[in-house]
């Protein structure tokens, strides 16, 4: 534990991890990023950033590297670039063009390859589709799409007509889609028939139009693919392949603005107005790119790169659609999810493309770890070279099991720390640099400032823990809150405005050596008996035992320690549920791990979690049940009926 003394305005620092693994001596020969560019960041921050603006094509030099005016920025001001020729054409004109660009691999088994040549024709057309539907520089696009080649058409039409889009994920509701087309008074909307989820076609239609209804939505272009019979408004709605499949495949493109808005990603499970996240063009796009290079080691000749999140998600924008397609990147994309037709989907598909990159989500990996190792051992994955992470902290055990069980024992992993608000990876091992820790993002990339402050914004030393700041600006940082500027001053600003620095609204810890330990969300902090704790911390130690795949924990009210630590644990496969005697030696094996204070007051084993469509633990749910009341909203839960599993457990599962 830390010597720091325990304080509302502190961490406690509990977990220690002991273990290195040095970069591979062949990747480190070959890396993309050496360490000679931390020096080279640190002697001027900025330069570094126009070195690397220069990977990009630019219509025009920009002016001006930086304008900082707290807390809005203006990145390569007065520099001129086409995102989307970026992304494509410059790539074809070099001589690329029969390069595959795109793997993509339907839940049925249906597949289509992709190659620049191509992707340069397929969004010159869907360019010239929406100018005929209307669409000027400026106009909003929303895009309500399933995991399909169309959905990076239309991202990168939008991009290339200067049309900022705003892409809402196909699992949400209606209303949540409608809510985002009011914010952005988006007129044109783009979605399908539907998609394929879970073996079956999942309809989206009938959704887009329930959204649509009553706004400013003027014209609706659908994508057919499921073939299912869906609702249609003559003079209203038209199929992508009747008006985009006639399009002419050249198109020129205009030049825009480094500052010119790129898309609007409105966050996820926000009960009030909704929060759209505004990014812009020219910075962005450089961060995208030199962070996909730098942390993946992408060589656009030899790998086969497949980041295996949803375009809804801002993961999906810089790691699919924008920072691999500005490096030239083959990947794969996959419709589905990974246990259709069956749980090996994921590996099946590795084996195929002889995928070599792979980035995912720590929840994702702890489900595989569920599922058990004798899943992905009959398949080949010998092909990859590297693993990623996103999304929350990811536990040294699953860290572990992912390099081991996934990467044959030899892979690094790069745990990655970013944001939909910060726009692309900000904090994380560089892979022939790092020698890395299990369940540590480890350090700021080159050319981005961070740093754990406590309540009054001074740093804490090395073993300390506090609040994550970002304490300068940096390129692909968003640019407000669409159309309330006060908002995103007060959101992200406020809490340390005397100091200038982003507060990210997690928290954080050093360790001894300094580097950086993620704990996720300040607002799932426990206070127990005084000392702070992070729902992280707990749970890393319950999944570091060899029986729990995956564990929650939350603050209950306590009458004697203020907040009582609640765990909810998922069992590996093949591990029986051994009722109070389990419950006990999990206890047992929290006070060893990281002391008595953290030993949870109850635990309970269950059949799931209840998760978000994104895949984060819904801890506020799990709160309700742990202090006996009723659930709160759960309409944003991938699924409704795991919390009626949970409520099953309880009269048989509560430890006192």
């Amino acid at each position: 534990m830390s010597d720091m003394p325990p304080s509302k305005d502190t961490l406690s620092n509990l977990l220690a991890e002991d273990r290195r693994f040095p970069p591979p001596s062949g990747l480190a020969a070959e890396a993309n990023v050496t360490a000679s560019a931390y020096a080279e960041a640190a002697s001027d921050r900025i330069a570094f950033w126009e070195e690397q603006a220069r990977r990009l094509d630019w219509g025009r030099p920009w002016t001006s590297a930086l304008e900082w005016d707290p807390p809005f920025a203006k990145w390569f001001n007065g520099g001129l670039l086409n995102v989307a020729v970026n992304a494509v054409d410059r790539h074809v004109d070099a001589g690329h063009g029969d390069q595959v660009a795109i793997h993509w691999e339907g839940e049925p088994g249906d597949t289509r390859t992709i190659t620049y040549a191509q992707l340069k024709d397929e969004v010159c057309k869907a360019a010239n589709a929406l100018v005929e539907l209307g669409v000027r520089a400026g106009d909003r696009v929303m895009i309500y799409l399933p995991m399909i080649p169309e959905a990076v058409f239309a991202m990168l039409a939008c991009a290339r007509l200067g049309a900022p889009h705003s892409v809402v994920f196909g699992g949400f509701s209606a209303e949540a889609l409608r809510n985002r087309i009011e914010d952005a008074r988006a007129r044109i909307l783009i979605t399908a028939d539907g998609g394929f989820r879970r073996g079956k076609p999942n309809a989206l239609k009938p959704a887009a139009d329930e959204a649509a209804e009553g706004t400013g939505i003027e014209r609706v272009l659908v994508v057919r693919r499921t073939g299912e019979a869906v609702p249609f408004t003559e003079g209203r709605d038209v199929w992508w392949h009747d008006v985009v499949d006639r399009q002419p495949s050249a198109h020129t493109p205009e030049y825009f603005d480094a500052e010119q808005p790129l898309f609007i990603l409105y966050t996820s499970g926000t009960t009030a107005k909704p929060k759209g996240i505004l990014h812009t063009s020219g910075g962005y796009l450089t961060q995208a790119a030199y962070t996909h290079h730098a942390v993946f080691d992408l060589k656009p000749d030899t790998d086969v790169y497949w980041c295996a999140a949803d375009i809804g998600w801002v993961t999906g924008h810089t790691y699919i659609v924008y920072g691999p397609l500005a490096n030239r990147a083959t990947q794969v994309m996959y419709e589905g999810t990974p246990d259709t037709p069956h749980r090996g989907r994921f590996w099946e598909i590795i084996q195929k493309y002889k995928v070599t990159l792979l980035y995912t989500a720590p929840t994702t990996i702890r489900t595989f770890m569920k599922w058990g190792d004798d899943i992905p051992a009959k398949f080949d994955l010998s092909s990859l070279r590297l693993l990623g992470s996103v999304g929350e902290p990811i536990n040294p055990e699953a860290w572990i099991w992912y390099r081991d069980t996934i990467g044959g024992g030899r892979t690094p992993v790069v745990d990655t720390w970013w944001q939909t608000e910060t726009g692309a990876i900000m904090i994380s091992p560089l892979p022939g640099v790092t020698a890395a820790k299990p369940g540590s993002a480890q350090v700021a990339l080159p050319g981005i400032a961070a740093d754990v402050v406590d309540g009054d914004g001074v740093p804490v030393p090395d073993g300390g823990g506090g609040y994550l700041v970002l304490t300068e600006p940096w390129p692909s940082m968003l640019r407000g809150i669409w159309g309330d500027p006060e908002r995103y001053a007060d959101t992200y600003w406020s809490r340390f405005a005397e100091q200038g620095f982003y507060f990210a609204g997690d928290g954080a810890k050093k360790d001894g050596d300094g580097d950086l330990w993620l704990l996720g969300r300040v607002d799932d902090v426990m206070n127990v008996s005084g000392h702070r704790i992070s729902t992280t911390e707990v749970e890393s130690a319950l999944v570091s035992n060899p029986q729990v795949a995956e564990a929650a924990v939350v603050g209950a009210t306590d009458p004697t320690t203020g907040q009582g630590i609640v765990a909810f644990v998922i069992l590996r496969g093949g591990t029986a549920d051994k009722g109070p005697e389990l419950a006990a030696e999990l206890r047992e094996h929290v006070a060893r791990e990281i002391g008595p204070i953290a030993k949870p007051r109850q635990i309970l084993v269950v059949p799931e979690l209840p998760k978000t469509r994104s895949g984060k633990i819904m801890r506020r749910l799990l709160r309700d049940v742990a202090e006996n009341r009723s659930l709160g909203d759960v309409t944003t839960l991938q699924d409704s009926s795991v919390m009626d599993l949970i409520a099953a457990k309880l009269p048989t599962s509560k430890e006192d």
